[in-house]
Order: C-alpha cells, then sequence, then structure tokens
C-alpha cells in the first residue's frame, strides 16, 4: 500500500515547511499551495487523501474554498482539518459546520498536528469500511453513499456535522454515548469542549426527523448522561 497523500495549505512558507517535514517524517507523501485557487488545483489534479487548510489565505477564505470541495461530487469527501489563527467558538463551529473534520489553533505543535492528521484518516477508513450503506430504523432512513437523509421517504436536509451525528448514533442504536464521547467518535477532537453545543444540533435533527420533536422517538435524552439511538 503506497503512502497516503496530505495536501497542505498555508501562504506562510515556514509553517509550510515545518508541515512538511514532521509529515513527510512520519511517512505521508506532502503535497503544498499557498493559496486557494492552488488548493483546488491540486485537489483536481493529485486526488490527495487528506487536506489541512488555512483559513486566512490570500485570495479567497479558507471557508470558501471548503464550501467548493464539499459541494463537489468528486472531491466531497475528502478529509479537511482547518488550521487557523481565529481561535474563538464561532469560529471553531462555523468551519465543522461547512465539513471540516477537524480544527487546530495556531500556535501549534507540529507533532499533535500528525497525530490529528492519523485520527481523522483513521475514522475514515473506519467509516469506508462500515456496512450497511443505508441505515434504517422505521421510517428513518440514511443513505451513506449519498449522504442522503429521508423520513417516510421524504428528503430531510441535515448539515454535515448532523449528518454525522445521526450516523454514528444510529450505527450503535442501542448504545449510550456521554456528550463528549459522541462528539469525539462522531466529529473528531475538532469539537472537545463543545459538550453542550450537542445539545443543540439533537434539538435540531429532532425538529427534522422525529415525528414529535417534544416526544422523541430515535434520539433518547438519557438523564445526566447524554444521547442514545433507539432500536
Amino acid at each position: 500500500m503506497g503512502k497516503e497523500t496530505i495536501l497542505v495549505v498555508d501562504d506562510d512558507v515556514q509553517i509550510v515547511r515545518l508541515l512538511r517535514e514532521y509529515l513527510g517524517e512520519a511517512g505521508y507523501r506532502v503535497l503544498t499551495a499557498y493559496n486557494g485557487e492552488g488548493a483546488l488545483r491540486s485537489l483536481q489534479s493529485d486526488a490527495p487523501d487528506m487536506m489541512i487548510l488555512d483559513l486566512g489565505l490570500p485570495d479567497e477564505d479558507g471557508w470558501d474554498v471548503t464550501r467548493k470541495v464539499r459541494a463537489d461530487g468528486r472531491l466531497g469527501t475528502i478529509p479537511i482539518i482547518m488550521l487557523t489563527a481565529r481561535v474563538t467558538d464561532a469560529d471553531k463551529i462555523i468551519g465543522l459546520e461547512l465539513g471540516a473534520d477537524d480544527y487546530i489553533p495556531k500556535p501549534f505543535n507540529a507533532r499533535e498536528v500528525v497525530a490529528r492528521v492519523r485520527a481523522v484518516l483513521r475514522r475514515k477508513q473506519w467509516e469506508q469500511q462500515k456496512p450497511p450503506p443505508i441505515l434504517q430504523v422505521g421510517d428513518l432512513a440514511l443513505d451513506l453513499e449519498r449522504r442522503i437523509c429521508t423520513v417516510n421517504g421524504r428528503p430531510v436536509e441535515l448539515t454535515p456535522t448532523e449528518f454525522k451525528l445521526l450516523q454514528t448514533l444510529m450505527q450503535s442504536a442501542g448504545a449510550t454515548f456521554h456528550r463528549e464521547e459522541l462528539l469525539e467518535k462522531a466529529l473528531g477532537y475538532g469539537y472537545e469542549g463543545q459538550g453542550r453545543t450537542l445539545d443543540t444540533h439533537i434539538k435540531n435533527l429532532r425538529q427534522k426527523i422525529e415525528p414529535d420533536p417534544s416526544q422523541p422517538t430515535y434520539i433518547v435524552t438519557v438523564y445526566r448522561v447524554g444521547y442514545r439511538f433507539a432500536t
């Protein structure tokens, strides 16, 4: 099996050089780009296995790059780790809602970046190996391959975060998750410390999939613990 390829996108030459060195030592093949246009061009031509993306690019915002990638049928599933000096919870949540798989603030420890890369790639491999492509409980169905959710055959639009949370819950139906455990398993380290944010996502999910959101039958609250998907 060949080396996995990581695309590093940052306009700071020193950061690119540092990450290229550490990722290379860890056994990865490293590609580089210094703006959004170069990143998109490399994604199309080189098909890397993951992208580490800075938000503060000179030509366009990293969020815009993420939107374009997630809207592309061929590129849409590539894992993205956002690397940025923007450290507010609001910025972090926006990035993850757009479909980022992890979020690392600057300044960073290069070894931690390598560890995050490994974790996200492992999770991606785990997701790809897990059958079946369609999860169904009652009138609720989740098509993992086409990333479509339906209720009674009617499509329901979910955000990337909502889709990942629902997928994790349905794949472990009957199991109770602590808030932080569910966030980490579904979304990775990027949501660390955001346990209460989960409640908002669950509330929004219930509004979309439950026959009666005030008395949920799919996503059940386990008092003082977290959540469970009912079988």
